[in-house]
């Protein structure tokens, strides 16, 4: 009960600093509907919550956690040895439809998948049941493998970072949370 009232008061903070979204990536049950409560009760009403509905537990956030200090079994710090026991299981699709709805019925306003490419199908699910902007998180190790293949001259970096875009784009996403956006960009811009 007081990492929810945390959350919520974390987003409150955001929100009065002048966030127009907040993305809260905790994967606590009930944080959604006690950060929109919170939202609601303080003038906040039109800030918007993306919800991290269908994140799971993920062996392609391994770039990120190296860079961030957070590696499994890595730190001085105690850490889980996995992050199952609060991510999802990547084997189950219902667990996702069943915790994107709890955020919908929260008050979550947009949706993420995360990871996106491996689970293009849960993304595709998600969108085509619920209806809301839908988004997909290109995590740090789909992009690492796209930039490792190309640097070992086995694939085109260039053609491949958007033929995996355009697969979130087909699958239904509404936008690309990734860290190839600058260079896609560029892409874009011609």
């Amino acid at each position: 009960d007081r990492t929810i009232a945390n959350i919520a008061r974390q987003a409150l903070v955001a929100a009065d600093a002048g966030a127009d979204i907040i993305a809260p990536s905790g994967m606590m049950d009930g944080q959604i509907g006690s950060i929109r409560q919170a939202l609601d009760q303080n003038g906040h009403d039109r800030t918007a919550i993306l919800a991290y509905a269908a994140k799971y537990a993920s062996a392609f956030y391994g770039p990120f956690r190296d860079a961030a200090g957070c590696a499994l079994g890595k730190s001085d710090t105690p850490v889980p040895s996995n992050r199952k026991t609060y991510q999802m299981d990547p084997a189950n699709t219902e667990e996702a439809m069943r915790e994107v709805a709890l955020d919908i019925e929260q008050g979550a306003d947009m949706l993420m998948v995360k990871p996106g490419l491996p689970y293009l199908d849960i993304l595709q699910r998600v969108k085509s049941t619920f209806g809301l902007p839908t988004f997909a998180y290109n995590v740090s190790g789909e992009y690492c493998m796209i930039k490792a293949a190309a640097a070992n001259g086995w694939l085109d970096e260039e053609a491949a970072m958007m033929e995996m875009l355009m697969a979130f784009k087909r699958a239904g996403a509404d936008g690309i949370i990734t860290y190839a956006a600058l260079d896609a960009a560029k892409v874009l811009q011609g």
